[in-house]
């Protein structure tokens, strides 16, 4: 297993009063973020700006939400290989799927907030989205658990105010896995690969809006509940309901909108 680099990074700042009577110099942490190149059998598919921690289990549900490898024994191997210009992460599959991904390839950066990139036609952007096993919402006291929780365990979010973070919750709202990233859907990635290799019952929880592409991600890997503190977009909710999909927007300890 490769150490991971800090997901924090300290930097000089200089801090000015409101009223600008005075200034000072100090260190302030900013959340770490650079390129993540994500390859199969040497192959570059991605490079996605990212924050360099759980990345194994971030090509791992890249891979299954992008609909590389149905299941994580798809891919026999991970290898990360760290530079100071950023980090590579190859997973090792099937020759078949190799050759599958040479008519998708994506040979250019993805910036962090970016969920399609490489799409070179609108046609691609629907992808054939098999229907999930539909999900009933988690009840008041599960969600408002979940959310209690959620906070508490964003380390990286709350030493440097720009991290999201993607959480896979019991049916009884306790937080069994969380990743943390500078890009939603990267944070996203981190934790599908996790549930992958754990296939526990529960529901996603998000700390970002509901996007096209969040919903996409989390059908393709299966998930039946999908619960967003932010606001969902019409698209994700299309695509919801498409797949028949539990879709859970604005939630707060309280209150939440469940949109399909």
């Amino acid at each position: 297993m490769v150490e991971s680099k800090p997901s924090a990074s300290s930097v000089p700042v200089i801090r000015t009063l409101c009223d600008e009577t005075g200034s000072s110099e100090t260190q302030d942490l900013v959340v770490c973020e650079m390129p993540v190149a994500l390859s199969f059998n040497g192959i570059s598919y991605a490079v996605m700006m990212a924050t360099p921690s759980d990345l194994e289990d971030f090509i791992r549900g890249f891979a299954i939400g992008e609909a590389i490898v149905t299941s994580p024994s798809g891919i026999y191997d991970i290898e990360v290989s760290r530079s100071a210009h950023g980090v590579d992460v190859n997973a090792t599959v099937s020759n078949e799927t190799a050759f599958r991904l040479k008519d998708r390839r994506r040979s250019m950066a993805g910036p962090s907030g970016c969920g399609l990139c490489g799409v070179e036609s609108i046609e691609q952007i629907r992808r054939d989205v098999q229907p999930v096993c539909r999900g009933e919402a988690p009840t008041g006291r599960a969600l408002n658990k979940a959310l209690a929780g959620l906070r508490p365990l964003q380390t990286v979010s709350r030493e440097t105010g720009g991290a999201h973070a993607a959480a896979w919750c019991a049916l009884d709202g306790t937080i069994l896995a969380l990743r943390e990233d500078v890009g939603r859907h990267n944070a996203l990635d981190k934790l599908l690969g996790w549930q992958a290799m754990t296939s526990s019952e529960g529901f996603l929880l998000v700390s970002s809006r509901a996007s096209f592409e969040m919903v996409s991600k989390a059908a393709t890997a299966g998930v039946g509940v999908l619960v967003a503190v932010s606001a969902p977009t019409s698209a994700a909710v299309d695509m919801a309901k498409q797949v028949g999909m539990t879709l859970i927007a604005f939630a707060s300890e309280g209150r939440s909108g469940r949109y399909s």
